[in-house]
């Protein structure tokens, strides 16, 4: 199995980090997770085909990690012209705020050329969901309300991976992520430990031992950490990385 860190960047593209997204190549298929603005960059600069994946993830419904999808659409209705049927699954309202948002990026499209070709499942925190040949399970992230924000794993060809989402401290997180293969944690802030919404490195550290995972990689890094990167005794990912598992 293969993880491509497309966007490891915060809201803010801190540094020049592109934001959030992931590719997953399986021997059970292959998964996109994330779609922030950059993704169409991403995956044509990386020659990946908008219609060689037939699931993607979504963690929480913030434009820098679901604000990519009309242009996948936009895609699909003219220029992939897209044949397999996408199952696109994350919270409540994912649907619904998809299509309004295209409708607002792009009115008086036909849109009715493309719903067709788009499954959209609701992920529910605490459940799990078989998704072709990936077993994908969601726990609530303390990040967003009343919107709920999601942690995810996948479990698939032998091997899971565990992504943060936005998130702050939640012990239920530890739990979740045992025996990962993969856990990509969100780490946002260091010296602004008062904002609960996201994970800060101070706090990761001091835990780190907690997290039965075979590798952590941190992701979603704003400008405080990036800034003091040599400071950073944990793994830290970048657009562009390649995890073999």
């Amino acid at each position: 199995m293969t993880v491509t860190l497309f966007g490891t960047g915060d809201a803010f593209a801190s540094f020049g980090r592109s934001q959030s997204g992931y590719l997953i190549d399986s021997p059970a298929g292959r998964v996109l997770m994330e779609a922030g603005p950059g993704l169409m960059q991403s995956l044509k600069g990386s020659g990946v085909s908008t219609d060689s994946f037939d699931l993607l993830l979504i963690s929480h419904l913030h434009g820098d990690h679901f604000g990519g999808l009309p242009f996948l659409i936009l895609d699909y209705m003219w220029e992939t012209r897209r044949k397999k049927l996408l199952t696109i699954a994350g919270p409540p309202k994912l649907e619904e705020r998809t299509w309004s948002l295209m409708r607002t990026m792009f009115p008086h499209f036909e849109l009715d050329k493309v719903q067709h070709k788009l499954k959209f499942v609701v992920l529910e925190p605490g459940r799990s969901k078989r998704l072709g040949k990936f077993k994908v399970s969601a726990i609530r992230s303390p990040h967003t309300k009343p919107d709920i924000s999601l942690s995810l794993r996948i479990d698939g060809g032998g091997k899971s991976i565990v992504f943060s989402g936005d998130s702050g401290w939640n012990d239920e997180l530890v739990e979740f992520s045992d025996g990962a293969d993969l856990f990509l944690c969100e780490c946002t802030y260091f010296e602004s430990a008062h904002l609960k919404f996201h994970l800060n490195y101070p706090l990761l550290a001091a835990n780190r031992d907690k997290f039965k995972v075979r590798r952590m990689v941190l992701t979603h890094l704003g400008r405080e950490v990036l800034s003091r990167e040599d400071e950073i005794a944990l793994e830290m990912g970048y657009d562009g990385m390649k995890i073999k598992l």
